[in-house]
């Protein structure tokens, strides 16, 4: 088969698509992840933690299509009646572990966010982490992120090359996008609040997805993947409900600093 055929251009294009849109929910936590390290090193904590995991992404792909049916192979199985069974493969693992481990990253920093702590870091600037941390853990959680992008990619084409090229156009996005997402979310503060929400979602889909390849029972009940499309929707319901919060707590602000001058005006 021919590279520059028509069937693996039309396949290249719509696996760029696919890992665009996949890739939203990393560049999120890649953009809240990085102001954790000191401001000076963000950016190039942004760009080497991208570098690494893309070029970890294009092996961990190579691997996966050469061990894929070892990989389909339950690992275990468990059959504990009436309070989890299931029959566990390499992915549902990762898909459980990764869906857990992101739920419990963005409990704990909406919790740091809530917490007096934060406020008194927030003029300090204290209690940063070291650049190789944040390196370390965007690269560990993108590779994360990318094992269900990956799965998907290889159900619609197994050819190498042209996964390996959706992959790399995927990471020059992110490459590209990094950095104004990242300002923004740092001049935009509520909006951080709104991203780690959408973490906390994704590790809930992980999960159910997870939990849906392994046939898991969890206390009698079945569990069901949530739809991609429950995801998005989900995703765009919560970003209108902050954009209309933003705007009617402006509208708010301005009525009391309109009803302020009145009370000036109308002081003796």
């Amino acid at each position: 088969m021919e590279l520059l055929s028509f069937e693996n251009l039309g396949n290249l294009v719509m696996l760029i698509f696919l890992q665009a849109v996949l890739g939203f929910d990393n560049l999120l936590y890649i953009s809240i992840e990085s102001q954790r390290a000191p401001a000076a090193d963000q950016a190039r904590v942004r760009r080497l933690g991208i570098l690494i995991a893309i070029a970890l992404r294009i092996v961990l792909l190579f691997i996966m299509i050469q061990l894929l049916e070892a990989l389909s192979e339950p690992l275990f199985s468990l059959n504990w009646e009436g309070v989890i069974t299931g029959d566990f493969t390499f992915a549902t693992v990762v898909f459980l572990f990764g869906g857990g481990f992101i739920m419990y990253t963005a409990v704990k920093e909406i919790s740091h966010l809530l917490s007096v702590d934060h406020l008194e870091e927030g003029v300090n600037g204290a209690k940063r982490k070291s650049a190789a941390s944040v390196i370390a853990l965007i690269v560990f959680m993108n590779l994360i992120f990318s094992f269900d992008s990956i799965l998907s990619a290889i159900a619609i084409t197994d050819v190498f090359p042209v996964l390996a090229i959706a992959i790399l156009a995927s990471g020059a996005a992110m490459l590209l996008l990094a950095d104004d997402v990242s300002s923004f979310i740092e001049k935009n503060r509520m909006y951080e609040v709104l991203g780690l929400m959408v973490l906390l979602i994704v590790g809930v889909v992980l999960l159910g997805e997870g939990g849906h390849q392994a046939h898991m029972h969890l206390l009698g009940y079945e569990v069901v993947a949530m739809s991609k499309s429950t995801f998005y929707f989900s995703v765009v319901v919560l970003f209108i409900v902050q954009i209309l919060q933003t705007g009617y707590r402006r509208k708010l602000e301005k009525v009391r600093a309109h009803r302020a001058k009145l009370v000036q005006k109308a002081a003796p």
